[in-house]
């Protein structure tokens, strides 16, 4: 039979590995805020009609498709697979894009994103990416404002770490 000093370890144990997991999520979710590059990137609602689900808008970007011939790749793209997105400042002071690749650029400023394929997917269309970045969480009153604000578009605060990590930072009507 095992010791009351035993149990209260084992115990111990599992309780500091699920503060230690829950504590890595949170600081991989804001390091980008902390070390990241401030970028600005156009966005628009996804869906006007249902802008809001609960207390947050979906957020569309140009830079989530990406053209399938930019991406040198020999039938090799998988969903899921990760695909950085060279970012360059526009003349109106927001970022646009500027090339993609399945290699980690050595230099310049790029996002991180991954594809997302649904099953019918063909090889006609263009790669749907995903950053993280897709979702605006505000609280109900400012997320009831801000839909009637972003119905014709927006920009969007984005913090982007040298590893191309992504968080929003905020969403500002245009």
């Amino acid at each position: 039979m095992m010791s009351k000093k035993a149990i209260m370890a084992g115990l111990s144990a599992v309780v500091l590995f699920q503060v230690f997991v829950l504590a890595t999520e949170y600081l991989n979710a804001v390091y980008p805020l902390w070390t990241g590059r401030e970028v600005r990137l156009k966005t628009v609602p996804r869906d006007p009609r249902s802008l809001f689900r609960g207390n947050y808008a979906r957020l569309n970007y140009a830079i989530n498709t990406v053209p399938r011939s930019d991406i040198a790749a020999d039938d090799r793209i998988r969903n899921h697979e990760i695909v950085y997105v060279k970012l360059k400042p526009g003349p109106d002071g927001l970022h646009v894009y500027d090339g993609a690749s399945l290699e980690e650029p050595v230099d310049g400023l790029f996002i991180r994103g991954r594809v997302q394929m649904p099953r019918w997917h063909s090889r006609a269309y263009d790669y749907r990416l995903r950053y993280g970045i897709e979702a605006y969480f505000a609280p109900k009153d400012k997320a009831l404002a801000l839909e009637k604000k972003l119905r014709r578009g927006g920009v969007a605060k984005i913090m982007i770490a040298k590893n191309g990590k992504a968080t929003l930072k905020e969403v500002l009507p245009e």
